[in-house]
């Protein structure tokens, strides 16, 4: 194992601890569920994060053809996949202490993000539709495009737009309040350990996917 999976792996368990011992100020309706927002918000960067690469790949696949390319944005795909829904789960979580239900259709976030995640299983849906793997590749690559470009909208700038339950909204504190100082020593070294585990297990699902694609042609 190289040394910087040990970083990574002390680096998470540091922010892990540091995430259920820091003390933290009261905040109104959110409280201890604020806790949270080590995980929740640290997931869905880790999922952006993982859904660039793809992209990143995927246009370079287009570009120059090379199967090694087309297996890295599906491994990479599938990595922001995992991390994407364990932000709903915690998001799931965090709705119900906060707003007294796991799930809420009054909470367009909520919702989109759903959306967002189904788009991704669209993505998985349609490799497996074709057997040529030149073809499978190249359609492939022209959705990820399209997928990962729905992504801000549905995420970030639609919300905006709608009535919401989430922090900034009506009745809740803003983000700004939430991440008071004491909150900012775990929340951004939380953002950076969670991408870099998600690097870490693009990595091992990329050798994985590499192994099998060769056997699978032998």
């Amino acid at each position: 194992m190289k040394f910087w999976k040990y970083v990574i792996a002390l680096w998470m368990t540091l922010v892990i601890i540091g995430g259920f011992l820091i003390q933290i100020p009261e905040i109104p309706i959110l409280e201890q569920s604020a806790r949270n927002l080590f995980f929740h918000v640290p997931m869905w960067m880790a999922m952006f994060s993982m859904f660039t690469t793809s992209l990143v790949f995927s246009i370079r696949y287009l570009n120059s053809p090379d199967i090694e390319l087309d297996i890295k944005a599906e491994a990479a795909a599938r990595v922001g996949m995992v991390f994407g829904i364990c932000g709903l789960l915690t998001g799931s979580l965090w709705a119900r202490f906060t707003w007294g239900s796991w799930w809420t259709f009054a909470e367009p976030k909520m919702n989109l993000a759903a959306l967002s995640m189904m788009i991704y299983v669209a993505y998985f849906v349609l490799r497996s539709a074709f057997d040529d793997e030149d073809k499978r590749a190249k359609i492939s690559a022209v959705y990820n495009i399209f997928a990962i470009t729905t992504i801000p909208f549905l995420l970030y700038v639609v919300p905006r737009q709608l009535t919401s339950l989430h922090p900034g909204a009506d009745g809740n504190p803003a983000f700004s309040e939430i991440t008071a100082p004491e909150l900012r020593y775990i929340l951004y070294p939380a953002m950076l350990g969670f991408i870099a585990l998600a690097f870490w297990v693009f990595n091992i699902t990329y050798r994985y996917k590499k192994v099998k694609t060769r056997l699978d042609n032998l």
